[in-house]
């Protein structure tokens, strides 16, 4: 054989027809590599893999070259050895074996800390001693399908903007974990569960939703799903953090709206307040003791017969949100979630303590502590609401009738009629001025306003009073009338008419300035390698420091 030939199988061939061939083979087998390796090996070849990292004497500072690495099997076992100061590179000549290594780690949550080289083991592009250990062994497309799947659309989004995102959302999520910031496991496969139990109902089945997204099991969707939202909630944690203690001064706000050029002000659109009086009907008394001793016989059943909790609630649960869970919430005394009554309860409790029927707007609850972890807790609940009767429902309405037509014949104000009458604890004191949740503000731009509450107040004429409409959004019927009691039309942004939104506007801008001071800073101090294939990237912050 001379030296400008190679074998390949039964052949002569030249080096660079080998290099050739052997990436066609390696392409053409990409998808199935593992399981050919199972079925060969019978499954022995992940035990030899297990086995050579744990003898490998790896460190948690270790800098290791995974080359021929392909599927990513070894990286994956590597990178649970290294710490925050370690690192690992994925080798491999074929691109399609890379690709699929690369999707395989981003998978089970593997980002930072691996770099993807494509290159040739016979000439390697590393500087001596670049590497403490080569184990052989033969992210970012992962992301862009992951937003598609959850309709996102990428349309325009770069390799090198996913990119960059990822490395922000990771460099978030590390610090929140540096600085002990709380989020549970539970709270994360909460979501998860709303997450799957959202997609199954969009599609029938959870078949339909793992053929829909092309995943090939439930466990590994679930654990996908997990990893992912577990480094954007790590990150937002983190960036609430940042911002938390940054405030804004009245003077602040006003250099912030004279920095702004005329031409260049805001102009906000058509916004209105709107005004509402709601009239719930009576449920009988006859009904709330039947409801009350219903939820006691549960009560009794469980500290007493021995029922389970959670297979109460799956049966005879109210509540959509929580009753295919065994009426399971996770609560935070410092995130305030579900109504006021619903936490004062829930804290009250002891571990396995189960509450007294109470009430709450949304009918009435009994409570069992689960788990007691410092500041978070696991709740289960029933919800039982009252049924409502037709005469019930016909005096809410002729109720309702009445007080329009006060209001009507002007023998009282809306503001009055929605004082004395009104069964919205939330907005009789004001006249029955509806908060928008979106801003804590009372104005609704016309083009951002709900839906819902848009069609019924489209053809509305100011100080017009819409006539009794039916709100059955919630479990408990009522009847509502509207009014929209004032408006403001399109104009260019005033200091002393807009000072809420202008006010809203600098403080965002002070806590971006913070954001990107914070991550200047961080990106300063921290270890970061980002592989050749990518430096040419334009990115948003110095991740390449030269």
């Amino acid at each position: 054989m001379t030296n400008k030939e190679t074998d390949f199988g039964y052949e002569k061939v030249s080096p660079i027809e080998k290099t050739k061939r052997v990436n066609e083979v390696f392409s053409s087998v990409t998808n199935d590599y593992d399981l050919m390796n199972d079925v060969m090996s019978f499954g022995i070849h992940r035990l030899w893999k297990r086995f050579a990292v744990n003898i490998s004497g790896i460190r948690r500072d270790s800098c290791v070259l995974d080359l021929a690495g392909g599927t990513g099997d070894i990286t994956k076992l590597v990178y649970k050895k290294l710490g925050k100061d370690g690192n690992i590179t994925l080798c491999d000549i074929n691109e399609d074996m890379l690709n699929l290594g690369r999707e395989n780690l981003i998978n089970t949550g593997i980002i930072k800390g691996v770099n993807y080289i494509r290159a040739n083991a016979e000439h390697l592009p590393f500087r001596d001693n670049s590497f403490d250990f080569i184990i052989l062994e033969s992210d970012i497309d992962k992301v862009r399908i992951d937003m598609e799947s959850q309709g996102i659309s990428t349309r325009g989004v770069s390799k090198c903007q996913l990119l960059g995102k990822l490395m922000e959302d990771k460099l978030y999520s590390h610090h929140a974990i540096q600085d002990s910031l709380e989020l549970s496991d539970s709270e994360i496969h909460n979501y998860v569960d709303r997450t799957i139990e959202y997609f199954t109902e969009q599609l029938g089945d959870i078949d339909k939703v793992l053929e829909f997204y092309n995943k090939k099991d439930e466990i590994s969707f679930r654990d996908e799903l997990f990893e992912i939202n577990k480094t954007q909630k790590l990150a937002e944690l983190m960036q609430d953090e940042i911002i938390s203690k940054v405030e804004i001064t009245p003077e602040e706000v006003r250099q912030f709206f004279e920095s702004i050029s005329k031409v260049e002000l805001p102009i906000f659109g058509t916004e209105l307040e709107v005004a509402q009086i709601v009239v719930e009907p009576k449920v009988s008394e006859d009904e709330t003791n039947r409801i009350v001793n219903q939820l006691k016989v549960f009560r009794e059943d469980v500290l007493e017969g021995g029922s389970s909790f959670a297979s109460k609630a799956l049966l005879y649960s109210q509540d959509p949100g929580s009753r295919s869970k065994g009426g399971k919430y996770t609560l935070n005394r410092k995130k305030p979630k579900m109504v006021k009554e619903f936490r004062d309860v829930s804290f009250s409790l002891r571990e396995d303590e189960i509450s007294e029927p109470f009430k709450s707007d949304f009918g009435w609850h009994i409570i069992k502590v689960d788990k007691i972890r410092g500041q978070e807790i696991d709740v289960r609940h029933i919800l039982l609401t009252p049924k409502i009767s037709d005469d019930e429902l016909r005096l809410a309405k002729e109720k309702i009738d009445t007080i329009r037509k006060r209001i009507v014949d002007e023998e009282i104000s809306f503001f009055d009629a929605a004082l004395y009458y009104s069964d919205e604890k939330e907005t009789k004191q004001n006249g029955g001025v509806i908060i928008n949740p979106s801003t804590n503000d009372t104005r609704f731009e016309l083009t951002k306003m709900d839906p819902v509450l848009y069609s019924q107040i489209k053809d509305l004429e100011d100080n017009s009073i819409t006539f009794p409409l039916l709100d059955n959004s919630e479990q408990t019927p009522k009847y509502k009338i509207l009014k929209i009691s004032n408006r403001f039309d399109e104009h260019v942004a005033d200091f002393s008419i807009d000072y809420v939104k202008i006010k809203d506007l600098a403080l965002k801008e002070k806590q971006l300035r913070k954001i990107q001071e914070w991550m200047e800073d961080k990106i300063e101090n921290t270890y970061i390698n980002v592989n050749t294939d990518n430096r040419y990237c334009e990115f948003v912050y110095n991740w390449i420091k030269e």
